[in-house]
């Protein structure tokens, strides 16, 4: 490989029973001392390790794996003239923050390859030694779905056109939303589907969405937001859409959200406010 540098990884394990010898792969890290790169990454849900081994404790999981990822992040802001530039490899500096001992995260064997981009390759190494098995979350019904019947009602009461793109700037944020209107504040309209395959999805979605109104909190322009949601079609994830729920309207601008059973009472609010906008 022409111009390619050399690099090594090296996996992380999860080790649910030591006697039994049971082990599922949870991350990676990557070194290429010539590309002055260290990079490391981890699972951010547990995703088949809960059908794997039903009794392990998620929460205790992901804080270790935030621990070790914390711990190389620390590394890798070391001087690169120094630590990263050094002979050592990647398994010597992945023990430098978690040492072999009885914990349930342990280190597999070393391996190498030749890259022309670490990033990319470390991507690649997530995704075979990691992520290949992990069923996808893929959506029953999309954003645009949960929309549609919204959109019809709107037309049916001439108020489709009304509502326009706009992108909403704040220093630490930019949200572009579809469906848009100004009455001195910007009102804005976000369908979100939280008809996901598992319980973390649907918190990660709500998360997302809460962490924008933060943003959006520190624009100039007047924002008021609403959410418009669907929920999922496994009835056993209600509980995650009820606090997605719950998280969406405890953001920052206090958005108001609509269930997808309330889009009656949503259109005759967007009426109401239009015609007392033309009114004026």
């Amino acid at each position: 490989m022409r111009d390619g540098k050399t690099y090594t990884y090296v996996l992380l394990r999860y080790r649910h029973d030591p006697l039994a010898g049971e082990m599922a792969n949870v991350g990676v890290v990557l070194h290429c001392a010539h590309g002055n790169f260290l990079g490391i990454k981890t699972r951010r849900t547990i995703g088949r390790l809960s059908k794997m081994f039903p009794d392990m404790e998620k929460s205790d999981l992901m804080s270790a794996l935030h621990a070790v990822e914390r711990g190389i992040n620390r590394l890798r802001g070391q001087e690169v003239s120094g630590l990263l530039t050094t002979s050592k490899d990647v398994s010597a500096l992945a023990r430098d923050v978690l040492p072999d001992d009885d914990s349930s995260l342990i280190w597999g064997e070393m391996g190498s390859g030749i890259t022309h981009d670490p990033s990319v390759t470390l991507d690649k190494l997530y995704g075979r030694f990691v992520g290949l098995y992990d069923e996808h979350q893929r959506a029953g019904r999309d954003d645009a779905a949960v929309w549609q019947p919204v959109r019809d009602r709107l037309v049916e009461r001439n108020l489709a056109e009304r509502l326009q793109p706009k992108i909403i700037v704040s220093p630490i944020d930019e949200v572009e939303f579809d469906h848009t209107w100004k009455n001195g504040a910007w009102h804005c309209y976000q369908p979100l589907s939280f008809d996901l395959a598992t319980g973390d999805g649907i918190r990660q979605k709500a998360a997302r969405w809460s962490g924008h109104m933060t943003g959006l909190s520190k624009a100039s322009e007047d924002v008021r937001p609403y959410f418009i949601v669907g929920g999922p079609s496994d009835p056993s994830l209600d509980v995650d859409y009820r606090r997605a729920i719950d998280l969406l309207k405890a953001s920052a601008l206090s958005p108001a959200v609509y269930d997808e059973t309330q889009i009656d009472a949503l259109i005759d609010r967007i009426q109401d406010q239009i015609a007392a906008h033309d009114a004026e």
